[in-house]
């Protein structure tokens, strides 16, 4: 019963994480559209935006900060992955989980480091302070709370993959 719990909860998890992830690519796509307007609204017709380039950095921050579970779901995060060839695969395995470990009490840290300055702009929202004052300070502080819960939960949801697996399928390299 518990086993079937824990794996619906990683099925649902990989969807969510696969769902944002594809979604982000759209946040790219604005991103780029609104660096090409600017470029052309500053050279060709001398007439800079004040709003561009912050729109363009606050995309880009979404992105990257939402697809955090997709990209763990994928294991396409940076790794040394020299070190794999020169173990064997059960020790890759345990260093995998111990990764995995480690990198949710990390963002677990970072989440409680993030929540009173979140909890902060909630009550008072706060401007960034260019020509547009736009509120991408409140957003990101927010949003990275967002990611981090994110992460864990993919984490969470690779850890009980990591669980799930066979020796057969240890054994076998995938």
């Amino acid at each position: 019963m518990m086993k079937r719990l824990f794996a619906r909860y990683a099925d649902v998890m990989d969807s969510v994480s696969v769902f944002i992830g594809h979604g982000c690519s759209v946040l790219f796509f604005a991103c780029i559209a609104v660096s090409a307007l600017e470029v052309v609204m500053r050279y060709g017709f001398d007439s800079p935006t004040v709003w561009s380039t912050e729109l363009a950095m606050t995309l880009c921050a979404s992105a990257w900060v939402l697809a955090v579970g997709y990209v763990t779901q994928r294991h396409r995060h940076i790794s040394i992955t020299m070190i794999e060839t020169l173990v064997s695969p059960r020790v890759w395995r345990v260093m995998r989980l111990l990764q995995m470990v480690i990198a949710a009490g990390a963002v677990l840290v970072l989440t409680m480091a993030l929540w009173d300055p979140m909890l902060k702009v909630l009550k008072r929202t706060e401007h960034s302070g260019t020509a547009l004052n736009s509120i991408q300070p409140t957003y990101l502080k927010i949003l990275l709370v967002a990611g981090c819960i994110l992460y864990i939960l993919q984490l969470a949801a690779n850890i009980i993959r990591w669980c799930q697996r066979t020796e057969g399928e240890i054994a076998g390299g995938h």
